[in-house]
C-alpha cells in the first residue's frame, strides 16, 4: 500500500510539473501572439498615417502601360499645381520605393514627386513582364518618354522636372537632351558621365587610397585586370576595394531611421517587403550585364555638352561610385540657359538617401531659382 501511495504521489507531482510548464507555454504563446498583434497594429495606423493625402495635394499609387509592362508609380505632393519632378533611380535595377517616400517627400512642397520602379524592378516586378526582352539604349528611352507622355496627360501640365540618381543621371540627361520640349529642367545626382571612363577612374582613385596597404593593392590589381566577363565577381571586388577605403554608397548612416522607413512603408505589405530584399538573382544578372554592355555606352554623355534645358549637378566630393571628379569637368564645359554645380562636402554615392535634409535644403534652392529665373535665356 505504502508503494502505491508513493508511485501515486510522483505521478501527481509529475502531472503537476507538466502542468506548469503548459501554463508557461501557454503564457508564452500569448504573449507572443499579443506582441505580433500589437507590431501589426502599430504598424497598420503607421501606415495609415503616412498613406493619407495632403490637403489639396495629391497621394496615388497606380500601374501604368508602359512599352508592353505594367510599371508602377507613386504620385505625392502638397499642392496639386506645383512642378512634378520624375525621379529615376539609380542601378540600373535598384529602386528605392521601399523607403524612398522619406526623403522624396521633403521636397513634397515645392514638388509634386512621382517616384517610378522601372522595369522588372521592384514592385512593377511583383506585375511581372510580359515577354523576355533584351535590355537596350532604345528600349529605355522608349520607357521613359512613354512615361513622361503619361504623367503630362494624367497630371494636366505641360512639362516635368527629371532627377536622376546614378544611373538615373545617365537616363535623365539622355531624356533631356533627346525630348527637351518635356522637361522644364534637369537635376543630376551621383552624375555618371561614361561607364568606360568612370570605371577608369575608380581604378586610378584606388591607387592611390591603396599606397602602402600591400592588400589593398593586390585587391586593386585584381579589379585593374578583371577582364568582366564574370560581372558578379567584378562587382564584388569594386565593392570590396570602395568599402576598404570607405568611398562605398552606404558608408555614411542616413539622418532618419532607416528600419521605421522600412516598417510603415505606405506602399509596401510584409510579403512585398520580404520580396525586395529576396530579390530575382536572373533580373540582377540581366541589369549587371546590361550595365557592361555595349548598349549601355549609347547613354554615355562624352563629348555632348549643350543642354537645351537648365542643367543642375548635386555631387558628393567622395563619390567614386559615379566619379565626382569626372562629373565636375563635364559640369564646366556644359553649356545650358541655366546651370549650377553643388558640392555635397564628405559625401559618398548615398547623397539623397543618406543626408537627406541637406539634399532637401539644395531642392528647394532650386526650386527657388528656377521660379526667379524662369525667364533667363542666357547660355552659361
Amino acid at each position: 500500500m505504502l508503494g502505491n501511495e508513493e508511485n501515486k504521489s510522483q505521478e501527481g507531482k509529475k502531472k503537476s510539473i507538466f502542468s506548469k510548464i503548459l501554463k508557461v507555454i501557454k503564457w508564452i504563446v500569448i504573449v507572443f501572439l499579443s506582441f505580433i498583434v500589437l507590431l501589426l497594429l502599430t504598424r497598420a495606423i503607421g501606415q495609415a498615417i503616412y498613406n493619407k493625402t495632403p490637403n489639396g495635394g495629391i497621394n496615388e499609387s497606380l500601374y501604368v502601360d508602359i512599352n508592353g509592362t505594367k510599371q508602377w508609380i507613386n504620385i505625392y505632393g502638397q499642392n496639386i499645381n506645383n512642378p512634378v519632378i520624375l525621379y529615376l533611380h539609380g542601378g540600373p535595377g535598384s529602386p528605392t520605393s521601399n523607403i524612398d517616400y522619406v526623403f522624396l517627400r521633403k521636397w513634397s512642397d515645392v514638388y509634386t514627386v512621382v517616384t517610378w520602379d522601372q522595369r522588372d524592378t521592384g514592385l512593377t516586378a511583383k506585375m511581372g513582364i510580359k515577354e523576355e526582352v533584351p535590355y537596350t539604349y532604345d528600349l529605355f528611352m522608349e520607357d521613359g518618354i512613354q512615361m513622361t507622355r503619361y504623367l503630362l496627360n494624367y497630371l494636366h501640365k505641360d512639362k516635368l522636372i527629371l532627377i536622376g540618381h546614378s544611373w538615373g543621371t545617365a537616363f535623365g540627361s539622355n531624356l533631356s537632351l533627346k525630348y527637351p520640349e518635356y522637361y522644364h529642367y534637369y537635376i543630376g545626382t551621383g552624375q555618371l558621365i561614361d561607364m568606360v571612363e568612370n570605371e577608369k577612374g575608380i581604378v586610378e582613385a584606388a591607387k592611390e587610397w591603396s599606397k602602402g596597404d600591400k592588400e589593398g593593392e593586390a585587391l586593386v590589381k585584381k579589379l585593374e585586370t578583371h577582364d568582366r566577363k564574370d560581372i558578379l565577381d567584378y562587382c564584388e571586388v569594386r565593392h570590396d576595394v570602395m568599402k576598404r577605403y570607405n568611398y562605398h554608397a552606404s558608408a555614411e548612416d542616413p539622418d532618419y531611421n532607416s528600419y521605421k522607413a522600412l516598417f510603415f512603408n505606405p506602399y509596401y505589405s510584409l510579403l512585398d517587403l520580404f520580396d525586395k530584399f529576396n530579390e530575382n538573382p536572373e533580373s540582377h544578372i540581366k541589369y549587371l550585364t546590361f550595365a557592361s554592355s555595349p548598349e549601355f555606352d549609347k547613354f554615355s554623355l562624352l563629348n555632348r555638352t549643350e543642354f537645351p534645358i537648365p542643367y543642375y549637378n548635386i555631387l558628393g566630393d567622395k563619390d567614386y561610385q559615379t566619379n565626382y571628379i569626372q562629373a565636375e569637368d563635364y559640369f564646366n564645359k556644359v553649356k545650358a540657359p541655366r546651370k549650377k554645380l553643388y558640392i555635397m562636402k564628405n559625401m559618398t554615392h548615398g547623397l539623397l538617401a543618406v543626408r537627406s535634409g541637406e539634399f532637401s535644403n539644395i531642392m528647394h534652392e532650386i526650386a527657388k531659382l528656377e521660379q526667379n529665373n524662369n525667364s533667363t535665356t542666357t547660355m552659361v
